[in-house]
């Protein structure tokens, strides 16, 4: 029987249940607010990261581990299991140079690694985990999980709504200029994670109105597909929002259980607090 143990890192959204079933090894990023750098998920958790960003004086900075983290982590494994290979799955290349990171240290260690880039995030990126590690757990072949998680990948969706562009602007991904214009006339932005793993804006409107129509929208392009299998609501400080939204999903689609979490620093440094994101697996 094929042992594998799964790696992933902390911009998964995996509840603590989930994370001790399978035995799921998550690398920490390390988020800078201002002058402090605290490690994602050990020093700080993802609410108490969004009340420090709400008064930081500058936008806040994620960064991958370090390779010299991912070795640690893989030799650990290694020592502890030495007869196991090891499946290391990311954060997508378009948002974090994580499973670069990932890809330099399996060369340095003796152990037999495998690194998987997700092209997502939060939810998305754990649909694909989710699936290795039960697989895992079966006995699957590397090669069995590996053809199953590309599948996964490339069924997985993510939808964001956000309703302040102030981040955007932050992070240089939008002109003062027109981050203030879009603030000015209550513009509200829908976006996605394209195929490439990058966040794209691809519908703008104002007021909340905006956000309601893409939503709607985007519901409804869920229910184009015959089978749904996973659904994650995500969100940066609006749980009720959020679970609002889960329960219309649940209307619809009773026997999934739809996770709702706070979103990870990844995401809410380029959302600012008031996002929501609908996530989903479907074939």
């Amino acid at each position: 029987m094929t042992n594998i143990k799964i790696v992933t890192d902390s911009a998964v959204a995996l509840t603590p249940e989930e994370i001790e079933q399978y035995d799921i090894t998550v690398v920490p990023l390390t988020v800078q607010i201002d002058e402090t750098v605290y490690e994602d998920g050990v020093t700080i958790q993802r609410d108490e990261f969004l009340e420090k960003m709400k008064v930081s004086h500058s936008l806040p900075k994620t960064s991958q581990p370090s390779i010299g983290k991912f070795q640690v982590v893989y030799d650990e494994i290694h020592k502890k299991n030495p007869d196991s290979e090891i499946l290391s799955l990311h954060i997508s290349s378009g948002l974090s140079g994580t499973v670069h990171a990932a890809e330099q240290a399996a060369a340095l260690t003796s152990a037999k690694i495998t690194t998987f880039d997700t092209l997502n995030a939060d939810r998305s990126q754990a649909f694909p985990v989710l699936v290795a590690a039960r697989m895992a757990q079966a006995g699957e072949s590397m090669a069995t999980i590996m053809a199953a998680i590309e599948k996964v990948r490339s069924e997985s969706r993510t939808f964001l709504s956000f309703t302040s562009l102030d981040n955007m602007v932050a992070g240089g991904r939008l002109s003062k200029t027109s981050g203030m214009i879009g603030n000015l006339l209550n513009i509200k932005v829908g976006a996605i994670v394209d195929e490439k793993g990058s966040v794209e804006v691809v519908s703008k409107g104002r007021g909340m109105k905006a956000i309601a129509k893409f939503n709607d929208e985007v519901i409804a392009k869920m229910q184009e597909y015959s089978e749904m299998m996973a659904i994650g609501i995500s969100h940066a400080g609006i749980p009720e929002v959020a679970e609002k939204m889960a329960t219309r999903l649940n209307n619809i689609w009773p026997n999934i259980n739809i996770v709702v979490m706070s979103t990870g620093p990844i995401i809410s440094t380029h959302t600012g607090v008031g996002a929501l994101a609908i996530l989903y697996h479907a074939r």
